[in-house]
């Protein structure tokens, strides 16, 4: 081994193991509208999404303790950023059965606004969808967090990752370094 480390290619083997590595850690990049990127974090699953309306939908691994993991979905809307806002607040409720109020950010990235959403409590599940309508499912300990991206030139983009408090926690740096990583194409 002495020997090999000593050749004249180690120097080009160890470049080639330091750009593996940092491909390793990088997920997939993936459009937003005709204009932007984004790229997930290199454990989010592509997964084909659950209705026709959604874009681009990721599964991310369980965080110990936890019974399931999380759900990513991206989507273009319309709508004004306040009602889409609202509409997620109104998705989750205090162990109370209060309204839950959301934590709002807003930052820049490629020069686009990103407002930054994060909500915890009982998650009212639509297993059908937000517009399929019918029973949902409490879903106790929830968190989720998402984000209005408004770009100037390909509309909004909503991304929302949601699911059990300790999962979301852990997958919330991924997450920002993801929003903050947009790129223009």
């Amino acid at each position: 081994m002495k020997l090999f480390l000593k050749s004249a290619f180690a120097p080009a083997l160890a470049v080639l193991l330091v750009a593996s590595a940092a491909r390793a850690e990088e997920g997939k990049p993936f459009d937003i509208g005709s204009k932007y990127v984004l790229t997930s974090p290199a454990n989010w699953v592509v997964k084909p999404p659950k209705s026709r309306i959604i874009e681009y939908e990721f599964e991310i691994p369980a965080a110990e303790g936890d019974p399931s993991g999380g759900r990513v979905t991206v989507m273009g809307a319309g709508g004004s950023i306040d009602d889409n806002i609202k509409r997620w607040e109104g998705q989750f409720k205090s162990a109370d059965g209060a309204e839950v109020k959301a934590e709002i950010k807003k930052f820049k990235a490629a020069d686009q606004d990103i407002h930054f959403v994060d909500l915890k409590g009982t998650y009212k599940d639509s297993p059908g969808g937000p517009f399929a309508g019918g029973a949902t499912v409490d879903r106790e300990s929830y968190r989720m967090l998402g984000a209005v991206i408004v770009t100037k030139d390909a509309g909004q983009y909503f991304v929302k990752l949601y699911g059990p408090e300790k999962t979301i926690a852990a997958a919330k740096p991924g997450f920002e370094k993801m929003l903050e990583g947009l790129k223009a194409k």
